[in-house]
């Protein structure tokens, strides 16, 4: 085993910009022992067969076919775009969507809620379009249509075309004056009341379920941008998960906090299968680091340690597990104060050992530039393939005084140590010369 401490000079990151990186640790271990890793995740991968032809896949050891399906892509539970890809089906209390229709409605597609939209006015209209030329009918006002002696419920009214548009008339208040109802019509009176009454509610509703529909916070999210991977690599001598997020609008987040979660199937000690079971990860809660102000884009950063499920993990193992980091950012949005959720994920193959970002921010004359076309590039750095605990181990030996190899390496092994021996062979031989002289005094005596 070698462990070597190294001083660098500046590393030049990519796109002729540099970085000042005085200190980098560059690490090189011989005969590291493996370690068997259980392998106790239920596999969520896609199950999709290469295109080879059907007899030279039958003829590929079944290992191999396995290994193959493994490559694949794996079902994400969160996609990039922040949607989660979980589908509800066997409902069977679909009646409790109609108890919270407003919501029902909000959560509906364009399409649907402009169609619903649409449907309702229409409705609303043909039914009390119907209702006054009911009354007129059952008046015998149609019977009297241009006789001066007869008072109608509504003046020209004359079919049911004309009933609906009053119908119109009289739900949106245009009012032309045409069409009006008379004060020997009761019937028509309570019509009207009714009519004004269920059409306020009706526009109280729907345009209310419109105005949500548009100012969701969650357009305020597309706005919101996660770097495409996550990284692996030393900051201030620890291994560090990171990635990256920014805001594209002036306009900032309130109270913006972020969160991170592993998802990854367990088996218990008592042999229950938990699927996608849900981890926190660490990214500043104990510190407060996970509050952030976001006005330029920020590294978020994981501290593998004892706490972390990242802990054992080394860059060999990462590329066979199956994981996914949902991260989630949350704020109320500055211009309406409503609550924002930005959302994504990487999965396994998205989290690049030995890694780190390209810087984004530059000071200008007077200002700070941002280059979002760096965003998402990141550039190799020395970074040590083991696991956090090795490294840990490692370091911790690297650091023990020179007086500490014979001795523990004699008693971690189960050998009596020289010193302890000579002192034991000592003790013993005064114990034997204290008899003897007992025993000469008695024989004097």
């Amino acid at each position: 085993m070698l462990c070597v401490l190294r001083t660098d000079g500046p590393t030049a990151a990519p796109g002729n910009q540099a970085q000042s990186d005085p200190v980098s640790l560059s690490f090189s271990f011989q005969n590291l022992p493996e370690i068997q890793m259980e392998q106790d995740v239920e596999s969520t991968v896609t199950v999709r067969q290469p295109k080879l032809p059907k007899q030279t896949w039958d003829d590929v050891p079944k290992p191999l076919q396995d290994r193959e399906r493994t490559k694949q892509k794996i079902q994400r539970y969160v996609r990039k775009d922040g949607k989660c890809n979980v589908h509800h089906g066997n409902v069977r209390e679909t009646y409790r969507y109609l108890t919270d229709i407003f919501t029902t409605l909000v959560d509906l597609k364009w399409r649907f809620n402009l169609f619903i939209f649409v449907l309702v006015y229409t409705v609303t209209w043909l039914f009390f379009g119907f209702m006054w030329w009911l009354i007129a009918y059952i008046r015998g006002d149609l019977e009297h249509i241009g006789d001066n002696q007869w008072t109608p419920c509504v003046n020209n009214l004359n079919g049911f075309v004309t009933a609906f548009l009053f119908s119109i008339e009289t739900e949106t208040t245009i009012g032309y004056g045409h069409r009006v109802i008379t004060d020997k019509c009761p019937e028509g009176i309570v019509l009207l009341l009714v009519q004004s009454v269920l059409g306020s509610i009706v526009n109280a509703f729907m345009v209310g379920c419109m105005f949500v529909k548009i100012s969701q916070p969650k357009k305020r999210a597309e706005t919101l941008v996660f770097s495409t991977n996550a990284v692996i690599s030393i900051r201030d001598g620890r291994l560090c998960l990171m990635f990256r997020v920014g805001d594209l609008r002036n306009s900032h987040i309130v109270e913006a906090s972020i969160r991170a979660k592993l998802i990854k199937s367990k088996q218990t000690k008592e042999g229950e299968f938990i699927p996608l079971n849900q981890t926190d990860m660490n990214v500043g809660y104990d510190t407060g680091d996970d509050r952030l102000f976001l006005v330029s884009p920020l590294i978020i950063c994981h501290e593998i340690n004892q706490h972390s499920p990242f802990w054992e993990i080394s860059k060999e193992h990462l590329a066979h597990e199956e994981l996914e980091i949902v991260v989630i950012l949350e704020g109320m949005v500055e211009a309406t104060g409503m609550t924002c959720q930005a959302r994504s994920s990487y999965v396994a193959s998205e989290i690049k050992w030995g890694y780190r970002f390209t810087p984004v921010l530059t000071l200008e004359d007077g200002f700070y530039e941002v280059d979002y076309n760096s965003f998402h590039d990141i550039y190799e750095t020395n970074t040590p393939s083991c696991s956090a605990r090795e490294l840990a181990e490692m370091m911790a030996r690297c650091r023990l005084p020179l007086t500490w190899s014979v001795s523990s390496r004699l008693s971690t092994q189960g050998l009596p140590d020289p010193q302890e021996k000579r002192s034991s062979e000592a003790e013993e031989l005064a114990e034997r010369n204290g008899d003897v002289a007992n025993i000469e005094s008695e024989s004097k005596v």
